[in-house]
């Protein structure tokens, strides 16, 4: 009996002659073994019958079908013939999944350690339009994009090898000096470029100062009310957290307090989130404290580049003469959140533990980032940026006070501020602050109560209201808003 040839039915689509002919002819196997017409299991023509049927060079069909087998879709051996595969791996790649049939999955007792089990997760910012009275923003429609484009793509058309290579993992050093070079005259740090380091912002450098100085159990004073992600890094790492109250002068400096602590964590330029600046007789006594007790402070720079009253306040760490005092500072705030970039000024003897910390974690904040942030700032923008939205968020300040007068008085006492980018509101009579936040929220009113950054009760109820990230018209809006929202829970009372 006379061997039968096998044949194949398939039609083959027209050729685009700038596509490979093997290319062609595996485009339309496969399509064919896809699309059910070559069922699994089918055996393939010879190399040779192939050839002849279609007008095609015997090596064009070989090419095709080592394609086809590479990928798996065919199968075979010289001798043995050549058969379109059972399992196809487009297959595998299709997970069908009935809810119904799936035994739901086991709950496990993971181990681990002690601080994973005590660590919280940080909110993010969520991405929304912003409206009143969105605090912690600035107005970023108004940061100057194009320019910070141009200063990139510059960056990348003159890139040198060791910019791709990377950097010190303290930072990239012209970025130290201009920092270094910012801070000391602009907020009266002492201080030279070796002993900044570049970080992500001030949690990250939270977390080294908690990693490298604090051991479970150890106290930690911070402010009262305070900055939640403060308390967060202090939890997770097993520390003790002793909340001191704050007057209009500033952290209570209580000896019960203080007492056995070794960290001291505050904002004097502008407390969080109250707007308070400290006195300079309680940062010398909390030096004077410190340098008897052995305790290091940390300085949160917080929103101290924004001032609309007053003589600018120098930094705490200016003070310091026994290396006392870390000072962290970011750019998020002041440029655009996103930027993950800020600063940490270590006394010298402490800078060879914090560069090791940062050598085995992040090794350094992204490079690029930092040049063009370097340029940024050496070429003038940085300055001019400030003083720009500086005035801008004086002029919304205004709007805020001037329309919280004619609007909220006896519903909302707004506090008098010299800096940052909000502000808070004391709420009259026995409104509230969570019920006054809920029933602002239902006429597009955004505030905090300032519950959510307290240890325990508060002697008076109150709310924080940005107005950095809105305009004129918004924060009109917004106080009529708020005043219809807290009147009718004050007649609900």
């Amino acid at each position: 009996m006379s061997k039968r040839t096998a044949t194949l039915d398939l039609t083959l689509p027209p050729r685009d002659l700038r596509t490979p002919a093997y290319r062609w002819l595996y485009t339309a196997v496969r399509a064919g073994i896809l699309e059910g017409r070559l069922r699994p299991g089918a055996r393939l023509p010879a190399t040779r019958d192939f050839a002849s049927q279609y007008g095609l060079s015997r090596g064009t069909i070989v090419n095709a079908f080592d394609q086809l087998k590479s990928e798996g879709y065919v199968e075979g051996s010289v001798g043995s013939g050549t058969y379109v595969s059972k399992i196809l791996p487009d297959k595998l790649l299709q997970v069908s999944y009935d809810a119904r049939s799936q035994p739901l999955e086991r709950k496990r007792n993971r181990r681990v350690s002690g601080f994973a089990s005590r660590l919280q997760q940080f909110p993010n910012l969520e991405a929304r339009p912003s409206r009143a009275f969105r605090a912690n923003l600035p107005a970023l429609d108004l940061f100057p994009t194009t320019l910070w484009a141009q200063i990139a793509a510059r960056r990348w058309r003159r890139a040198s090898v060791n910019l791709l290579l990377g950097c010190d993992a303290m930072g990239y050093l012209p970025l130290r000096e201009a920092v270094a070079d910012y801070l000391t005259t602009s907020r009266g740090v002492k201080c030279v470029a070796e002993q900044v380091a570049i970080v992500s912002g001030v949690q990250e450098a939270l977390d080294m100062v908690a990693r490298i100085f604090l051991n479970p159990g150890d106290r930690v004073c911070m402010e009262n009310p305070g900055y939640i992600g403060a308390a967060m890094i202090f939890k997770a790492v097993g520390a003790r957290i002793s909340a001191v109250p704050v007057d209009h002068e500033g952290m209570r400096l209580q000896t019960q307090s203080l007492r056995g602590s070794r960290l001291v964590y505050v904002t004097p330029g502008h407390q969080f989130p109250l707007g308070i600046t400290m006195s300079l007789s309680r940062r010398l006594a909390l030096l004077e404290w410190a340098r008897n007790s052995g305790a290091l402070i940390f300085e949160d720079d917080y929103d101290s580049e924004y001032r609309y009253s007053g003589r600018p306040v120098p930094a705490m760490q200016g003070l310091d003469r026994d290396g006392l005092v870390l000072l962290a500072g970011s750019f998020s705030k002041v440029l655009f959140p996103s930027l993950r970039l800020g600063y940490l000024v270590i006394p010298s003897d402490l800078q060879h533990h914090f560069a090791a910390n940062l050598s085995v974690t992040s090794r350094h904040a992204p490079l690029l980032e930092q040049a063009v942030l370097c340029d940024f700032i050496s070429e003038g923008h940085f300055g001019r940026h400030l003083r720009r939205m500086r005035q801008i968020y004086a002029e919304r300040l205004s709007v805020l006070l001037e329309s919280a007068r004619q609007k909220l008085a006896g519903l909302l006492d707004i506090s008098g501020v010299e800096a940052g980018l909000q502000t808070v509101g004391w709420l009259c009579g026995k409104i509230k602050a969570a019920s006054a936040t809920k029933a602002a929220a239902l006429r597009a009113v955004e505030v905090v109560p300032l519950s959510a950054y307290h240890h325990g009760k508060m002697a008076r109820e109150g709310l924080q209201l940005g107005f950095a990230a809105v305009d004129a018209k918004e924060i009109r809006r917004g106080v009529s808003d708020l005043a219809i929202a807290l009147e009718r829970e004050r007649k609900a009372i």
